[in-house]
């Protein structure tokens, strides 16, 4: 008998691991005290006849009284099945009530959104998730566009990390403005391109999109690194400088 595959079976329809044991083990003992089946389980007795409680009110186990002492036995195990249809229709009843909360769940999100909130990000594969949700919110927003402060000193990094960023924005039908720091940087579709200066670069790498700015670094070691803070109006506020820099480059 696979006594782990059964246990995990059990401890996925709910039960824990313990309760899964003491289970199993009164399978193998057949009707018996409370007192063997902790012994055999390795559990005190507390325990074991609260476990034992639980599994009766499943379903798994009954008892009878002998000699004026409670013995426990394991129903058939095909009343598992029982349990399973259980869950089943537990989960449907949650799934019920859970659509039903959903709009005031929501109203709570939004009342949080109103609230500035900063995420920080380190390494590459955690930067380059903060590149994909660029792309994702940008392609669900009205304006399917967002703005950047391109750092010459920053952009190899993101290339290299992420070679593919352009592609996937333009085949989710993202536009981008870009003001360039420091030279280099071509255009690639749905983008356009203007220079701050080609003299100087800038440490950082700013990315305004829908709600949100992303500012990417690389730190002494050449790791990368993010701060995303997402606040509407702070974001309106950088998105307002940045149009009007823009006219006038």
């Amino acid at each position: 008998m696979d006594s782990k595959r059964i246990s995990d079976i059990l401890k996925t329809l709910g039960f824990s691991e313990k309760a899964a044991l003491v289970y199993l083990t009164l399978l193998r003992l057949g009707p018996s005290a409370v007192r063997v089946i902790a012994e055999a389980s390795g559990l005190n007795r507390g325990t074991t006849y609260d476990i034992l409680k639980e599994l009766i009110a499943a379903g798994l186990v009954s008892y009878f009284h002998k000699e004026k002492r409670q013995h426990f036995v394991a129903e058939d195990p095909a009343k598992l099945l029982h349990v399973v249809e259980s869950r089943k229709q537990a989960l449907v009843t949650t799934g019920i009530a859970v659509s039903e909360m959903i709009p005031e769940l929501k109203a709570l999100l939004n009342n949080a959104t109103d609230k500035p909130v900063t995420a920080y990000y380190e390494g590459a594969v955690a930067v380059k998730g903060v590149l994909k949700d660029v792309i994702a919110t940008s392609a669900v927003s009205a304006s399917k566009e967002y703005v950047v402060y391109s750092s010459a000193t920053i952009r190899p990094h993101l290339y290299e990390m992420y070679p593919r960023y352009s592609d996937d924005r333009i085949a989710a039908g993202v536009k981008v403005r870009v003001i360039a720091l420091g030279k280099g940087g071509d255009t690639r579709g749905l983008d356009e391109r203007k220079w701050l200066t080609q003299d100087e670069s800038a440490p950082t790498y700013k990315l305004i999109y829908p709600g949100k700015i992303a500012l990417i670094t690389v730190a002494p070691n050449s790791e990368l690194r993010a701060v995303v803070v997402a606040d509407s109006n702070l974001a309106a506020t950088e998105r307002l400088i940045f149009d009007e820099l823009w006219v006038r480059l």
